[in-house]
């Protein structure tokens, strides 16, 4: 399974968002540090708007959506997070 669709099934069920969005933008830095040869996944731009992260600091929120990834995150190289309620 890609990591984006794994990356999408944890989010989901963490904080069951109103909006989600997962884009794999790694196609946009091939020859860059990080990226895996041919099989990409490796820069990922992530939209999430979820009741859950109300009165949380953006540190916090980041915080919440790397503990939901859990062990995907060191398999990926950027991450790019867009985090509001």
């Amino acid at each position: 399974m890609k990591i984006a669709d794994q990356m999408r099934e944890r989010l989901e069920k963490a904080f069951q968002p109103s909006v989600l969005e997962v884009v794999d933008d790694s196609a946009r830095h091939a020859g860059h540090a990080g990226v895996e040869g041919a099989s990409g996944e490796t820069h990922f731009n992530v939209k999430i708007r979820a009741a859950g992260f109300t009165g949380q600091s953006r540190v916090m929120r980041h915080r919440m959506v790397h503990k939901a990834l859990g062990d995907l995150v060191p398999r990926i190289h950027a991450l790019a997070l867009d985090l509001d309620v």
